[in-house]
């Protein structure tokens, strides 16, 4: 019969070595990363383009599950009820900042109930009029709308194009009517023929119009030109001091171990640096921007913080 210290001392180094051990075993199955938006849109593409080379990098798969519905509220409250321990993953944007103004209530916390991972990219707008409407450039539009009543399109109440449009109405000092439509085709068919004045499209909606002569590009609202359109001039570069960007990035429900969050983070920047992710990301007009968890927890709170007085100095609400 062995002597007990003898058996103490075999079992001890087994003891030591289990939370590395745990760490390194991490994750043990596949991954579920939930996009609380519809299938085909930007959120979807971000999500399946990052998740490819971060499974490779974690060694599982990784499933994307679209759980659509009240503006990412739905998906967005099935995550944070989920599991804990780091195979569970919700993908979200500016929703996940704005909708605590837009809805009388949510279904989650955004304060409590999640930590950030990790940035993925930014979705610029571009602002774009018919061919036929007589103005070549922003300053000639704000002219226009002094001038004549003018409306601005969106694809729903509440939406960062809807957010995009409200915010460039009190930068330029205009009033704008706001005309929500309920699908982009809807929408751009009424921008292409002149019954709405202008919209905030995403760079992908409006790629094929513009290129093909129907509608006008006349400033991009990120920071800096982008690479789908670099002779397409920034608001900031055209007169009006506004940055209005989409983004979008990785969450985790809080209370997922510390060791597993650092490793979905890392997975996440080296995933978006990818050379290859990062030209897909781009070829669709949207800007890479691998950001770690406190960079992207400052700019998730920035964010909240300039978008909420949007909402309240212009009253808006979510369908």
């Amino acid at each position: 019969m062995p002597h007990p210290t003898r058996r103490i001392l075999l079992s001890a180094p087994a003891l030591l070595a289990t939370p590395a051990a745990r760490a390194q075993a991490f994750p043990e199955r596949a991954l579920r990363m939930i996009v609380p938006f519809p299938p085909g849109g930007a959120a979807d593409f971000l999500g399946r383009v990052a998740a490819e080379p971060m499974a490779k990098s974690l060694g599982q798969p990784i499933a994307v599950e679209n759980r659509s519905g009240a503006g990412g509220n739905i998906g967005t409250a099935v995550a944070a009820q989920g599991e804990k321990d780091g195979h569970n993953i919700l993908l979200n944007g500016l929703p996940y900042a704005v909708n605590r103004f837009l809805y009388p209530s949510l279904p989650y916390d955004p304060d409590r109930d999640f930590t950030p991972l990790a940035m993925l990219a930014v979705v610029p707008n571009i602002m774009v009029v018919s061919n036929d409407l007589p103005v070549r450039s922003v300053a000639e539009f704000v002219a226009l709308a002094k001038a004549r009543p003018a409306h601005y399109a969106s694809i729903g109440n509440g939406t960062s194009l809807h957010l995009a449009g409200a915010q460039f109405t009190l930068a330029a000092g205009l009033e704008m009517t706001h005309v929500p439509y309920r699908e982009t085709a809807a929408a751009n068919s009424d921008v292409m023929s002149g019954r709405v004045e202008v919209m905030f499209q995403t760079i992908s909606a409006a790629a094929g119009p513009v290129r093909g002569g129907r509608m006008r590009a006349l400033a991009v609202t990120s920071a800096e030109r982008v690479p789908a359109f670099p002779d397409v001039p920034t608001l900031g570069e055209a007169g009006v001091d506004l940055v209005s960007v989409g983004w979008f990035g990785l969450f985790a429900p809080r209370g997922v171990p510390a060791d597993r969050a650092a490793r979905l983070e890392a997975a996440t920047v080296a995933a978006v640096n990818e050379p290859a992710t990062k030209a897909r990301i781009l070829e669709t007009g949207s800007l890479p921007r691998p950001l770690p968890a406190a960079e992207f927890g400052r700019f998730i709170a920035e964010e909240t913080a300039r978008m909420g007085a949007t909402i309240r100095a212009t009253g808006i609400r979510a369908d």
